[in-house]
């Protein structure tokens, strides 16, 4: 069965401005499919997830709540791909499953434009098959740092150890049929401009 509504990928390097992109595109008309607040779900408190990650890890690496302790697995996976790689093995394959069953929805409700917002859209090499077209959120490096810092108070160290595992800038660009520069001298109004005209693109 063919799909009802456009699939849009959007997605850009911690930092970049892209949930709030989303949130623009959002009040356009566009259907949001958050993978981070999926993942988010699947491995809180009785996350669908929680079972594996207890029996892979051990049950140190959940809080008291019986979510995911998600300090000591960044640092855990961070230091060793290969807890990387087992963490992702479990979340991916339910974050899809969401995505899916929530686009399902937004479809069934009357939505004609999807968007897909994955911080790892390029890394995963899982989601161009399923999308239309993809929008790159893009600024420099330095503005991801100073960004994340601020916002989630993280280490100088940490931040920069979260960017070295994500796609390069050039990779997403290249990857982008549509490129967002939120970079230095785009101010919120510039933003909002920006999703006006991508949502118009879109048929929005």
């Amino acid at each position: 069965m063919g799909r009802s509504a456009s699939h849009i990928g959007l997605t850009g390097g911690i930092g970049s401005g892209k949930t709030t992109f989303g949130l623009l595109l959002q009040i356009h008309g566009a259907a949001i499919i958050d993978s981070d607040q999926i993942a988010r779900q699947v491995t809180g408190p009785r996350g669908d997830a929680m079972d594996a990650i207890a029996q892979t890890f051990g049950r140190e690496y959940l809080d008291d709540t019986g979510a995911l302790d998600r300090a000591r697995m960044r640092q855990l996976a961070y230091s060793t791909p290969q807890a990387k790689s087992a963490l992702e093995a479990i979340v991916h394959p339910l974050v899809s499953l969401h995505s899916s069953q929530q686009a399902q929805a937004a479809e069934a409700s009357g939505a004609r434009i999807i968007v897909f917002d994955v911080p790892l859209l390029v890394e995963s090499g899982r989601w161009a098959q399923r999308l239309d077209a993809i929008v790159v959120v893009d600024c420099p490096e330095h503005l991801q740092i100073q960004r994340v810092m601020a916002r989630n108070g993280l280490e100088r160290a940490t931040v920069e150890s979260i960017l070295a595992a994500q796609a390069p800038r050039r990779i997403r660009r290249a990857s982008a049929d549509i490129v967002i520069d939120n970079g230095d001298n785009c101010a919120l109004a510039d933003l909002q401009q920006l999703a006006t005209e991508t949502a118009a693109l879109f048929g929005l």
